[in-house]
């Protein structure tokens, strides 16, 4: 409509019967709307309603292993990390050691290494294998959030 001040713009929007929204207060002069206020709240808020619904929140899940777990609790674990990942979640995989073990972190190291190997196919590596005081640590996150929920969903 073009620059007013502020009492014409005002008188403009009574003799409409709407409200006089400031739009962006930072411009010189700061641009204003005549709308409906109420209108204009219930839209904002069905948009933030959108958007916080298709927003993906993924939770880290970690996983305990130590430079001696067995072939069988491996596995497991294992399937455990692939349903995490299956469900759209990140996995810390950790291999924590105790006293003299910390003489054997490249036990450690492949173990990590193996449990990478064996969920590849369904996983990439978010953050490198790190040893961080007596915890040798990755994480792994899923290749593809939406493939995999469409599958569980059919």
């Amino acid at each position: 409509m073009g620059v007013y001040t502020v009492r014409d713009a005002l008188r403009f929007a009574e003799e409409r019967g709407q409200d006089l929204v400031e739009i962006a207060p930072q411009a010189v002069p700061p641009v204003c709307k005549i709308i409906d206020f109420g209108k204009y709240k219930y839209e904002q808020q069905k948009r933030e309603k959108i958007q916080k619904k298709n927003q993906i929140v993924s939770v880290l899940k970690e996983i305990r292993l130590h430079p001696n777990t067995d072939v069988h609790d491996f596995d497991f674990k294992v399937k455990h990390a692939l349903n995490f990942l299956e469900d759209g979640n990140k996995v810390k995989v950790s291999v924590m050691f105790k006293g003299r073990e910390m003489a054997y972190t490249e036990q450690g190291e492949e173990l990590l290494k193996r449990f990478i190997e064996k969920l590849e196919d369904i996983s990439k590596v978010e953050s490198p294998i790190k040893l961080e005081g007596r915890n040798m640590a990755t994480i792994l996150v899923p290749q593809s959030k939406k493939g995999k929920k469409t599958n569980k969903q059919e």
